[in-house]
């Protein structure tokens, strides 16, 4: 008979493995925030929205550009859900169409904006003899007045643009591109404060120690641990953007009258709010609906990317 020794030896021989499913950080991610309820009803909420604006114009019987006079200023039916202007153009196709172009600017914008303020932040937290010049300018730029900024930088430029690039093109270009410049601060100081800590950490010591160079330091270790910061300022930066772009085009400063974006259709009803309010409730529930659901995409990225909560 086995001893007790015999048998235990017996049964350490043979491990045991285990059949678990390989987890990546992504796929943790993705675990953590569709755990948050407000995150999956703001990306199910701009889906609908998105969808809407890009392909409902495709199926809607109604051209965002047809007029008829006999039909003007017209309160909502099953012919035409949302009204009519004073021109007889049906609104809920203009607000379709025009959601195109808000999306298009709130991405655009943010894609420069945040790409200038990763990367200033990057540097003022890496390199330490940026760091004073590149958050001095951070600071003036957050002392301007941004909106009236905005509006000298319109007046001074919309014609030259115009010129060169076309009515519609140019006033896209130069829109998107003043409220990019204007809107890197927050990301830039968010992303230094995660660099200045990031580059105290062991594996980036270790990186230094075997001499690893500044521009495959900065690529390979510091930047990939800031994607977190970035990603949830670019969510956030994308509301910004068009809340922005629709404050420019209802002060009439933005995209002309036959290129029509929320910001615009607010600007041209705000004359019949009295006697036709559909018109006005149509781009401004759109533009609420969209802002909100951005937030809390934002909200959710930002827990699902925090290790702490992650862990949980």
């Amino acid at each position: 008979m086995a001893t007790t020794q015999e048998r235990a030896g017996q049964t350490t021989e043979a491990p045991v493995f285990e059949d678990r499913k390989h987890r990546s950080l992504w796929s943790d991610v993705w675990r953590q925030f569709r755990r948050h309820k407000g995150a999956m009803v703001g990306v199910v909420m701009l889906t609908i929205i998105t969808l809407a604006c890009f392909v409902g114009p495709y199926f809607y019987p109604w051209q965002p550009e047809a007029q008829d006079l006999s039909i003007t200023n017209l309160s909502p039916s099953w012919e035409h859900p949302a009204g009519t202007d004073s021109l007889g153009r049906d609104v809920l196709a203009r607000v379709l169409v025009g959601g195109r172009i808000s999306l298009a600017v709130g991405l655009a914008a943010m894609t420069i904006g945040t790409v200038i303020g990763a990367a200033l932040g990057i540097l003022a937290g890496y390199f330490k003899l940026l760091d004073g010049p590149l958050m001095r300018l951070t600071d003036l730029f957050l002392a301007l007045p941004i909106l009236p900024l905005l509006l000298v930088i319109i007046m001074l430029f919309r014609d030259r643009l115009r010129g060169l690039f076309g009515p519609e093109m140019g006033i896209f270009i130069l829109v998107v591109s003043i409220i990019g410049v204007t809107s890197w601060m927050q990301t830039a100081r968010i992303v230094r404060g995660d660099v200045l800590s990031i580059k105290k950490k062991e594996f980036v010591l270790a990186a230094h120690s075997i001499g690893t160079k500044e521009r495959r330091m900065l690529m390979r270790h510091i930047f990939p641990n800031t994607l977190s910061p970035v990603m949830v300022s670019a969510a956030l930066g994308v509301a910004v953007a068009i809340i922005t772009e629709s404050a420019l085009s209802f002060l009439g400063l933005g995209f002309p009258s036959d290129f029509p974006t929320w910001g615009r259709l607010l600007f041209e009803s705000k004359d019949f709010l009295q006697f036709a309010p559909a018109r006005v409730i149509w781009p401004g529930v759109l533009i609420s609906l969209t802002v909100l659901s951005v937030n809390f995409i934002g909200d959710g990225l930002r827990d699902a990317l925090d290790p702490k909560l992650r862990s949980r």
